[in-house]
């Protein structure tokens, strides 16, 4: 039996997001109330692969295998990777289950530019044949449940097409972003269609969870959203940002000041900590989402975009303008 039969429904789930869901963020998370699943960056098959002789020769921890780092409060954690090659599908999902993740996820969702030119995440909906080709290889390369996260088409709604397709090869579970590829994140996402998503999972595969996902706003919302429309779990994304708390059920507005600056400034060192390191640069998202909102957030918030380049700048700045 894998984790997700033992999950509690409705479950909650924390959104695989680039360069924002590392060990550092979900550290910081994790401390403040977990939730029900833990989800890695996406991390390119295809490089875990082609990057494994380069690190060996120097000695040193290949960077993509960095964005895949766990810490034992992050239980159960799913690992996502993303590739159009079964083989390369394959080889990550074996060095995921050696790494001791939980299960493994396959992005058929993602509409950057690049990584559909790679035949990978958006691109997989116009290839449901392939899609299934890379969910069964995943399934015989290793014992750890494969899941899938989506979309609910790519021009448009497909799910009778898509979403039946990918049921057929008994997913664990998939997470529908209930918005088209072509829609990104410009309209409200359209939660009716879990509905019909539900339908599709009963009559094709019922043994699959169904996961969703799209403009949640917190763990209100989620639970709301799941027993309106039926769906086992709701994965939160951009509720995280700003609040690390938002699945102990808190809302940003009910965070002190004082405890929001502290969460920045714990994440900082954090991310100082990731090996190999990271551009500090990339924690300017995390910036803007927690220096906002206040008297003096837009001041405090240029001052720290422009002259913090490492934890202790960013911390000495914030002890000295917010005294």
């Amino acid at each position: 039996m894998s984790f997700w039969q033992t999950l509690r429904k409705p479950f909650f789930a924390m959104a695989p997001m680039a360069d924002v869901t590392d060990v550092a963020f979900r550290a910081l998370v994790a401390a403040r109330g977990k939730p029900d699943v833990f989800w890695t960056e996406f991390v390119s098959a295809d490089g875990l692969y082609h990057t494994r002789e380069i690190a060996k020769m120097k000695d040193e921890e290949n960077p993509l295998v960095r964005d895949l780092g766990k810490n034992a409060a992050e239980r159960p954690i799913v690992a996502q990777i993303f590739s159009a090659k079964p083989e390369m599908i394959a080889y990550a999902t074996k060095l995921v289950a050696e790494l001791g993740f939980d299960g493994v996820d396959i992005n058929m969702g993602c509409p950057d530019r690049a990584i559909e030119r790679q035949g990978c995440g958006a691109a997989m909906l116009k290839t449901p044949d392939l899609a299934r080709e890379i969910i069964r290889a995943a399934k015989e390369a290793s014992d750890l449940p494969v899941s899938v996260k989506t979309r609910v088409g790519y021009n448009k709604e497909s799910l009778d097409e898509w979403l039946a397709a990918l049921l057929e090869e008994k997913p664990a579970a998939i997470t529908l972003h209930l918005r088209t590829r072509k829609e990104m994140s410009l309209v409200p996402a359209d939660w009716s269609l879990m509905k019909k998503a539900v339908e599709i999972r009963d009559r094709v595969n019922p043994g699959t969870l169904l996961i969703g996902n799209g403009d949640v706003q917190d763990l209100d919302d989620a639970r709301a959203k799941a027993a309106e429309y039926g769906s086992d779990g709701v994965m939160l994304g951009r509720a995280m940002f700003g609040n690390p708390w938002v699945f102990a059920g808190k809302r940003s507005e009910e965070i002190a000041l004082a405890e929001k600056l502290d969460a920045l400034v714990e994440l900082a060192y954090e991310f100082e900590k990731l090996s190999p390191p990271k551009n500090f640069a990339i924690l300017k998202k995390h910036i803007k989402a927690f220096v906002t909102g206040f008297s003096g957030a837009a001041e405090l918030r240029m001052k720290l975009m422009t002259e913090a380049e490492s934890a202790a700048e960013l911390e000495a700045i914030i002890r000295t303008e917010s005294k």
